[in-house]
């Protein structure tokens, strides 16, 4: 019987047995019932009460490749704490040939077994519960009374010994400083190089952001105000800012949130490193200048842009990204293609792994030698030496079977279902959002190649090429100033970015 080892430790239960303690008692458990033991899955500061644990997902898909027989764990709370997920992972192992075991607990076979099962897990569930409610508990009485609930202490304050908070002598004033600075008309990219320059670190010593002093500006710990869930304390813990510049502060937050950006930001243009010149094979790289009356964005031959080397014109961001969704959007349609793609993935995972082809060699060769040597024994060619080299090559064979085993449940497994509801969950994408579009371009467009007469699009499948022509695009409907592919080059006072 091959096993495998599912150990978890949750921050929510400080007594509980450590990961090395788990592992330990389940390699007990698994040499006094001869199992093999082939590898270890382990999530760290997890809880139980959801599925949403990485190493635990990626032990329930290798129980498809039947690799292993049963999955040894501590206890059965380290599997779930969740009565329906332990019900429902347990019956998908089933049908996997797969069974969970627990270390410390005897489950006996049967009726019985089932039933003294079921309890375990209600009873581990029952405590998560309980022990969560005792949680929020306390923590609400410590938040009614004005006193930290642990974790990192707010910038400006300090914590005393019975978990009060106090102003802090030298980083409260920092705070005020700030408030007004924002106040006085400062921004907070100013107000982050002046905290820079006079050497001013967060509580763990590291720089000053722009996140970071964001967040400050909106913080209402700094009026007084103690929140934990629903619970909010006005005046609960003193205040380092008072309440009228604190407002008039998120006033001024709110209008700049609203104001248009002052600058272009990179990851808004979203072929780069995906689309290529035509004339010389360069990319094309982002690249912004101010009009009249607003700003435009075109994508220009990096050969153009710094050496004058090529001669290609630029191209407007907005329709060559447009064109490219479009492109995207008639692969995701064409369920005759996505069904060729979802049997090609579904048998691109059958590639075997090409550390396996050297390993089966090794296994084969050992095989081999115990042949020979099981031969002499035969004959009656036995020696002390010949009994040592033996168990030797049978503890080799062992470990490169184990070895074997481990590299084939490396390689995560799909199913065709699985294949295919993760393609077509790109059908649900926002695409009036920037996020939208790259992650649809990112799945399906591998380069574009921009030419004077035709655009050439290559997709992320084999043979995924597809060219059109400069005539064809002037007869597809124009969007504003967004089909203009004629255009002259970006202004004189473009940024390059």
């Amino acid at each position: 019987m091959k096993a495998v080892i599912y150990a978890r430790y949750s921050s929510d239960n400080q007594t509980e047995a450590s990961i090395e303690g788990q592992l330990r008692e389940c390699m007990e458990y698994a040499e006094r019932t001869r199992i093999d033991v082939i590898g270890n899955y382990i999530d760290r500061a997890l809880t139980a009460k959801t599925d949403n644990r990485p190493e635990f997902q990626r032990m329930i898909k290798d129980s498809y490749k039947h690799a292993f027989d049963i999955i040894i764990v501590w206890k059965l709370d380290r599997f779930s704490r969740n009565r329906y997920d332990s019900a429902y992972y347990k019956a998908l192992l089933k049908k996997n040939g797969v069974k969970v075991v627990s270390a410390k607990e005897t489950i006996a076979e049967g009726s019985e077994g089932i039933l003294l099962e079921a309890v375990l897990e209600g009873y581990a569930e029952f405590y998560s519960a309980e022990l969560s409610e005792k949680v929020v508990r306390g923590m609400t009485e410590n938040v009614l009374k004005g006193r930290n609930n642990g974790g990192q202490v707010t910038f400006g304050y300090e914590i005393d010994d019975d978990m009060y908070f106090h102003p802090h002598p030298t980083t409260a004033p920092i705070v005020e400083e700030i408030f007004t600075m924002y106040d006085d008309g400062k921004t907070i990219k100013q107000i982050v190089d002046y905290l820079e320059e006079k050497n001013i670190k967060t509580i763990r010593g590291g720089k000053m952001t722009i996140n970071i002093v964001q967040r400050m500006l909106s913080n209402r710990r700094y009026i007084g105000e103690y929140k934990f869930r629903d619970t909010v304390i006005p005046d609960g813990i003193p205040a380092l800012v008072n309440k009228d510049l604190f407002e008039r502060v998120q006033q001024k937050l709110a209008k700049n949130k609203k104001a248009p950006a002052r600058r272009k930001a990179e990851d808004d243009y979203l072929l780069t490193l995906k689309l290529f010149c035509g004339k010389c094979g360069a990319h094309m790289f982002g690249e912004s200048g101010m009009g009249t009356s607003k700003v435009y964005r075109y994508y220009k031959c990096a050969k153009t842009k710094k050496v004058h080397l090529c001669d290609k014109k630029p191209v407007r961001k907005e329709w060559m990204e447009d064109l490219a969704v479009k492109k995207a959007l008639e692969i995701l349609n064409n369920e005759d293609l996505i069904s060729v793609l979802v049997e090609r993935i579904y048998a691109l995972q059958g590639e075997e792994n090409p550390r396996i082809p050297r390993l089966k060699e090794q296994l084969a060769d050992i095989e081999k030698r115990i042949g020979n040597i099981m031969s002499a024994i035969e004959q009656g060619i036995i020696t002390d030496t010949t009994k040592d080299r033996l168990s030797q090559l049978e503890t080799q064979k062992k470990e490169i079977e184990i070895t074997l085993l481990q590299e084939r449940i490396k390689k995560p497994f799909l199913t065709k279902e699985q294949i295919q509801f993760g393609i077509e969950r790109y059908k649900k994408l926002d695409l009036s959002t920037l996020e939208g579009k790259r992650r649809l371009i990112e799945a399906f467009i591998n380069a574009i190649y921009v030419y004077d007469d035709k655009i050439v699009f290559t997709f992320n499948y084999k043979d995924g090429t597809q060219t059109v022509s400069m005539s064809e695009l002037t007869t597809m409907p124009a969007t504003g100033d967004n089909s203009d592919m004629n255009c002259i080059g970006a202004p004189k006072s473009s940024r390059t970015k």
